[in-house]
């Protein structure tokens, strides 16, 4: 049965975390006064579908159940978890949680507030240990961040329940174990964003300019390191105390304004806001959303590419749902071993799946089925493994941008050393394509074939002797070019 997670407030962050959830397997109930909540939610959630499936290497759940609840109490009834995303004000916070509390008393309260504390937002609560700020970064759906910050009322055993609620939508925790106003990201945006009004406001830069100082620069760096492994590297072999010591001088220059605010006048507002529509304006906001959204999927699957940053939290939760949701089934037909999904990645400029990414499917589905026999990464690090020897594939049908792919594996014979294969990638239950294989088992210390040891036979000869008694596939044994019959 689906967990359901409640949203109060269906904005723009609140949407994201709708659609984190929904595409993460979820019942989501939204609560948002606003008659046009379904729509700007639906809309969020449209640019989600998009985006979001082409960060995962494996099949997205099933989605779960969208609905829109007439009251706080029809949303939150039955509820798992529930996050509240109203307006930054303190006073509607609390009428909010007030309302939650009467019929979910003890259910998790996660708040996407950017400035409050975790006890402000406590305050004459009915339960307040189980209320906390769970910050997020927009898109919602995308950004795997969210600031999870407790207070001394707070229960540490349900922050821990919390944070891996979070990880199982693929997202990533950070603890913040002191309360503060504004947590830790905002603090050091709100900086940057202040000294960005002065120099436009002094007439040194546009906005324009500035946003290119960043993107084009240290805004690159910083979205694959950070702040001070960036600074690490800059002080070069000596490390961080050489940067220290070489740079920590200009810290008493009066380079920045960071403790002066500039006044908050028509004049500023209409000089930063004519800036952005030069700026921005031929775009719509929707589309500026999709350009953000293919960007950051770039970005990120650059960084899972390398299991760094943000990258190793996607890798770490496509693992997790792997081994949650789909092992290897054995029946009285071909192996199923591999569930994929066709990403942008994948796909050529005749919008179809790409020659090279059959053969991706095809090793990932290959792959799965090794491990289930034992022939694992821990058995490569013994020194052997199953090597390819010979391939032959044929395509038989197109896989397009968003498919669901199957691989199925039929062992056609297999010994001590040798195990033949025959790998069908369906879609729909028809194949797109079909690879038959032989694998040789080596010694890679002496690199030669040699014997399998038993326990992997053990699993091997059983799944080989039941496949004898299937057809003998028609495309096995021909070769390129032979007509069919």
């Amino acid at each position: 049965m689906a967990r359901k997670a409640a949203i109060i407030g269906g904005g723009v962050i609140g949407g994201g975390w709708a659609a984190r959830f929904l595409l993460n397997g979820w019942d989501v109930a939204v609560f948002d006064p606003d008659p046009e909540a379904p729509r700007k939610v639906g809309e969020v959630l449209a640019n989600a579908r998009a985006a979001l499936p082409a960060l995962s290497d494996g099949p997205m759940p099933a989605e779960g159940t969208l609905s829109f609840a007439g009251t706080i109490t029809e949303a939150v009834e039955g509820a798992d978890y529930i996050q509240e995303s109203v307006s930054e004000r303190l006073d509607l916070k609390h009428r909010v949680f007030a309302q939650i509390q009467q019929v979910a008393s003890d259910t998790p309260i996660g708040s996407s507030t950017s400035g409050f504390k975790p006890s402000e937002l406590q305050q004459n609560a009915a339960n307040p240990a189980v209320i906390f700020v769970a910050h997020p970064f927009n898109p919602v759906y995308l950004l795997p961040l969210a600031e999870v910050v407790p207070s001394a009322a707070s229960d540490p055993a349900l922050i821990e329940r919390v944070k891996e609620t979070l990880r199982e939508i693929g997202m990533f925790p950070l603890h913040v174990r002191k309360e503060i106003d504004a947590h830790i990201a905002d603090r050091f945006l709100e900086a940057v964003w202040r000294e960005a009004l002065w120099l436009v406001k002094d007439g040194v830069a546009t906005t324009e300019e500035i946003d290119e100082a960043i993107r084009m620069g240290f805004g690159l760096r910083w979205g694959q390191m950070g702040l001070f492994e960036t600074y690490r590297v800059a002080g070069g072999e000596a490390g961080m105390k050489h940067f220290m010591a070489q740079f920590g001088p200009c810290l008493q220059w009066p380079w920045t304004k960071l403790t002066d605010v500039p006044e908050f006048t028509d004049e500023l507002v209409d000089l930063i806001a004519g800036q952005s529509d030069a700026q921005s304006g031929a775009y719509t906001i929707r589309e500026l959303e999709r350009i953000r959204d293919q960007n950051l999927i770039g970005f990120l699957r650059v960084l899972k590419e390398r299991n760094w940053g943000a990258g190793k939290v996607l890798l770490e939760h496509d693992a997790r749902r792997r081994a949650a949701a789909f092992a290897p089934v054995v029946g009285e037909g071909p192996m199923e071993t591999a569930r994929m999904t066709v990403l942008p990645g994948w796909i050529d400029y005749n919008g179809h799946m790409t020659e090279s990414r059959y053969l991706f499917a095809a090793s990932e589905t290959s792959d799965a089925f090794l491990r289930h026999i034992g022939a694992d990464i821990a058995y490569v690090g013994t020194g052997f493994s199953y090597y390819t020897a010979e391939t032959h594939i044929m395509h038989t049908g197109e896989a397009k941008l968003g498919d669901a792919l199957t691989g199925t594996v039929q062992v056609l014979a297999a010994d001590e050393k040798r195990l033949h294969i025959f790998i069908r990638i369906l879609k729909d239950g028809q194949p797109v394509a079909t690879l038959e294989q032989m694998l040789l088992h080596v010694d890679m210390g002496r690199g030669k074939t040699c014997a399998a040891p038993q326990t992997i036979l053990d699993r091997l000869l059983p799944i080989a002797q039941a496949h004898a008694a299937l057809p003998r596939p028609e495309a096995a044994g021909r070769h390129v070019g032979q007509r069919n019959a």
